[in-house]
């Protein structure tokens, strides 16, 4: 008796199928990204710029911990991502927020924001400054008894990344160059299609009135006399219908 073997080919064309799928988002990511960044102004490009620069300092020390070990000191380097709070989550959000809204500008998506792209990254910028500023004088707790938290090279960069972001964005929203997007160049508007023309109801062919011969030859029309055709229409007895 033949033993059968269990059919593994559609597993692994399955699982073919799917890399290839995942390779395939992958590429059309990268080309959507390089589109965008051909399709943005000097201005937006110099946003872009230093909204990367800032979350990549997160990834940066940006505090050092201090702790006395017998007679030792440890020290330690902590990224914003090793002590997360309402400060480092706030600037995350904020820079992605700003580089969604320059990627869906790029792609000319059509939608208004109060004051205009450059005054929400001015905010932006200025909103990250004032977090990082706080963040000096309410230093993360590190847990451990006499130990101490200082700064680290990485948050001054932030600092600078987060002021070159609200410089830019004040230059965006005082030069007025770059308009929005509007609709009819929103890709993703969608066109409502033109109806057809209502076609006029043409009456039957029994229901058409005769059209009275005209030129010199015509008969004279006398005012409440009826004409001889339309004299034998009401004259003649209606059929009736087998």
């Amino acid at each position: 008796m033949a033993r059968l073997r269990p059919a593994n080919g559609g597993f692994e064309r399955s699982a073919a199928n799917s890399k290839i799928g995942r390779v395939t988002t992958v590429r059309n990511g990268l080309v959507r990204m390089a589109r965008a960044w051909r399709a943005l102004d000097v201005e937006q490009r110099r946003a872009a710029v230093a909204a990367v620069a800032l979350l990549l300092t997160m990834f940066l020390p940006w505090y050092e911990k201090n702790v006395v070990v017998g007679t030792d000191l440890a020290t330690d380097s902590v990224s914003a991502f090793g002590d997360v709070s309402f400060i480092e989550a706030a600037i995350f959000l904020v820079t992605l927020g700003v580089l969604l809204l320059l990627f869906y500008r790029a792609e000319q998506r059509a939608f208004h924001l109060p004051g205009g792209d450059g005054t929400v990254i001015f905010g932006a910028g200025a909103w990250a400054a004032f977090l990082l500023f706080w963040r000096v004088f309410d230093r993360p707790d590190v847990g451990d008894a006499g130990a101490t938290v200082g700064i680290q090279w990485g948050f001054f960069l932030a600092f600078m990344a987060a002021g070159a972001l609200a410089f830019v964005g004040f230059r965006l929203r005082t030069s007025h160059q770059v308009a929005e997007p509007t609709r009819a160049q929103d890709p993703t508007t969608k066109v409502e299609p033109t109806p057809l023309p209502t076609r006029r109801e043409i009456p039957a062919a029994g229901q058409r009135r005769r059209r009275r011969p005209a030129g010199p030859d015509a008969p004279t029309e006398i005012a409440g006399q009826l004409s001889f055709e339309e004299s034998q229409q009401q004259d003649d007895p209606p059929t009736e219908r087998r």
